[in-house]
């Protein structure tokens, strides 16, 4: 059997949170749903965070009490920023949050107004409450590699956060190369590292596509043994609050690479494409996966 490598689509959130048209209630869902469709495992859906500071993620609760009505099997994820976001999420009916930690205090000032050690502080007593509230929580390392704002990060300060939530009980710890600085060299360094010091299994990379190395990334990732990937789809993305982020490296891209590799992801190509066509027509910026063109033209060669 192929080794399986689980793929979270994270451009219902991360995707859509910096693009200029702002997509209605309706639209992201359909959205989420095509991606859905299209057999992606894991969606982040939306964020709880102030609509004042990120206007296309309001009304995520109604997008979680719509995904209820319709007994949505997909895993969706919400983001929270903190207390009060994990409140509202768990209200919301989320089974899974994701909470940012940060590798530079650059960052964590600019992202949350808080130091890296009061981002964690955060971080461990929302822990503790969803562990009894059944809650899963993924810590993703904000600016793992480099910061926009500090510059390069020292590996020992990432291997020193992951260390810290896994053994705090963190169900994923996911390294996020915010701006997309990070090079394949690096890359396989420091989770290689990891990966001897912890294991593979409670691991995940989310690459950006800034510098053209995304999918080099993911490679240099999947060597050393990662086995979970953040990706978005047509390639959306950009953080409002890290100058130079770019998109992130496309659903399209990922899922065909892993397959042509061996991997298994569970994902139906053609409707992947369906979903990266409507993220498209949706948002008017989506640049939509490198290897899209070809992957067309390809099925379509399939098809006929």
């Amino acid at each position: 059997m192929s080794e399986s490598v689980v793929i979270t689509d994270v451009g219902p959130r991360d995707g859509l949170q910096n693009q200029p048209k702002i997509l209605t209630t309706q639209e992201r869902l359909a959205l989420i749903r095509a991606i859905a469709e299209a057999g992606v495992p894991q969606i982040e859906v939306g964020s709880f965070v102030s609509p004042k500071a990120v206007p296309a993620m309001a009304g995520t609760d109604q997008i979680f009490a719509n995904l209820e009505l319709e007994a949505f099997a997909t895993s969706s994820i919400a983001l929270i920023p903190n207390m009060k976001g994990y409140e509202l999420a768990a209200a919301a009916g989320a089974r899974t949050v994701t909470m940012v930690l940060y590798a530079s205090d650059g960052m964590a000032q600019k992202n949350a107004a808080m130091s890296m050690a009061e981002a964690e502080l955060v971080t461990v007593e929302i822990l503790k409450l969803a562990k009894q509230d059944g809650i899963e929580v993924i810590a993703t390392i904000a600016v793992a590699f480099a910061c926009p704002f500090d510059g390069a990060t020292d590996p020992a300060v990432t291997e020193a956060v992951v260390d810290r939530f896994i053994n705090a009980g963190a169900d994923q710890v996911v390294l996020a190369d915010t701006i997309g600085a990070a090079d394949p060299q690096q890359v396989r360094a420091l989770t290689a590292s990891l990966v001897k010091q912890h294991g593979a299994v409670k691991l995940g990379c989310h690459f950006h596509d800034t510098r053209a190395m995304g999918l080099a990334n993911v490679f240099a990732a999947v060597e050393s043994g990662i086995r979970r990937f953040d990706s978005s789809i047509a390639g959306l993305g950009g953080c409002p609050f890290a100058p130079g982020a770019s998109g992130n490296v496309a659903t399209d891209d990922i899922a065909m690479m892993l397959q042509q590799m061996g991997f298994e992801t569970g994902i139906d190509l053609p409707k992947l494409l369906q979903a990266s066509d409507l993220a498209q027509r949706l948002t008017g910026t989506a640049p939509g996966g490198r290897a899209k063109a070809w992957l067309q033209g390809h099925l379509t060669k399939l098809a006929s």
